[in-house]
């Protein structure tokens, strides 16, 4: 779809909006909106309230960003070892869908320092192989999370609770293309709420330039919030690869709402009413969309849930409750796209759409603009 879109280094979002220049806040972040075979429109995300109707509904990841990044050595123990980085991921609890990881394991990323405050790719592993972390804390390699990859692995921490753990050494996650660290509290959101134990390994960005002054004004647009939890894995994924199985919980109330919400959108297009309430289901994120779409039947019907899901959107399998999704801009080889074009239905829209943004020099990543994709 956006493969023939190339996306020039420059264009990656360095610092969140609030340090770009003066007078700026989170919302400062540019909107591109996408509506079926449409060009696409271009707005400040401010708008977004014009671009709502009363009745819409706008679903909301509540996960909390962890400082999921931590150093650590690796090596025998004899001596100081090979500087990494390890990335939390997923804890495993009693259960997972991969079904090799034991009670109180985490996924995990080993990344190696790159010199410049971030980090670069390094294979994890061997089964074995041994991290001292801060305050004499250990990790130890215990089996990777596919066979087919090295990436992720399953490790076990002796020494101390990794949440804990976190808390007293770990830092948000970052990647090269952003200039420097930055606290914890760049990469919550405003629907952000404490969950002990609990926790995303990277931030679900697109809520990211919500403010509560704008959350103010959609709601007195008669514009609704359901909330959901997705606890995101870490997102440097290879090219193409499908996300892995994550922690999420739809709530009764989030699914009497949408349902109630669907529903008068049904009656009021059976009537023919004009003006009547737009009842559109709109996800902020994708990873609102993965929750949402797993409590989701066949019927279309929502129910509330709660547990591990693996379901992947693509254009096949399509969305069953979401009718329009606020994102980010996401890389060419992202999995996610196939999530925008079951969304949007139309991909050569969207390769339009990208076209335009790179055109009109919109900033990738998570402290970037955003993508508004709703039904035609």
């Amino acid at each position: 779809m956006t493969e023939a879109v190339q996306v020039p280094a420059e264009l990656s979002a360095g610092v969140p909006a609030e340090q770009r220049g003066p007078g700026l806040g989170r919302d400062s972040v540019r909107l591109m909106v996408s509506r079926g075979a449409a060009e696409p429109g271009h707005h400040g995300f401010g708008e977004l309230p014009d671009l709502l109707a009363a009745g819409d509904v706008l679903v909301v990841n509540t996960s909390r960003t962890l400082p999921a990044a931590v150093d650590g050595r690796a090596g025998d123990g004899r001596g100081r070892g090979e500087p990494v980085v390890v990335h939390f991921s997923t804890r495993a609890d009693r259960w997972h869908p991969a079904g090799r990881a034991v009670d109180g394991c985490w996924a995990v990323e080993l990344r190696s320092p790159d010199g410049r405050g971030s980090t670069v790719p390094r294979a994890g592993g061997p089964a074995g192989t041994v991290v001292r972390l801060p305050g004499g804390a250990r990790l130890a390699f215990q089996a990777p999370l596919d066979p087919g990859s090295a990436r992720l692995w399953w490790a076990r921490v002796a020494g101390t609770e990794v949440h804990e753990l976190m808390r007293l050494h770990g830092r948000p996650i970052r990647y090269g293309y952003t200039d420097r660290d930055q606290p914890l509290e760049a990469y919550r959101t405003v629907f952000a709420v404490d969950s002990p134990g609990a926790g995303s390994a990277e931030m679900p960005s697109a809520a990211r330039p919500f403010t509560a002054a704008l959350v103010a004004r959609l709601v007195s647009k008669g514009v609704q919030f359901a909330p959901v939890s997705l606890h995101t894995g870490v997102a440097s994924a290879e090219a193409f690869e499908p996300p892995y199985a994550e922690r999420f919980v739809v709530p009764p109330a989030t699914a009497w709402l949408v349902n109630a919400a669907r529903a008068r959108r049904r009656a009021a297009a059976r009537r023919q009413r004009p003006g009547a309430p737009a009842g559109r289901i709109v996800a902020v994120g994708t990873t609102a969309v993965r929750a949402l779409e797993s409590a989701t039947g066949a019927d279309g019907r929502v129910r509330a849930a709660a547990g591990w899901t693996e379901l992947v959107v693509t254009p096949e399998r399509g969305v069953r409750a979401v009718d329009g999704l606020l994102t980010g801009l996401h890389e060419p080889t992202a999995s996610h796209l196939l999530m925008l074009q079951a969304v949007a239905d139309d991909g050569e829209a969207l390769r339009r759409a990208y076209a335009a943004a790179v055109r009109r020099r919109y900033l990738w990543h998570e402290f970037g603009d955003l993508h508004l994709v709703l039904p035609d």
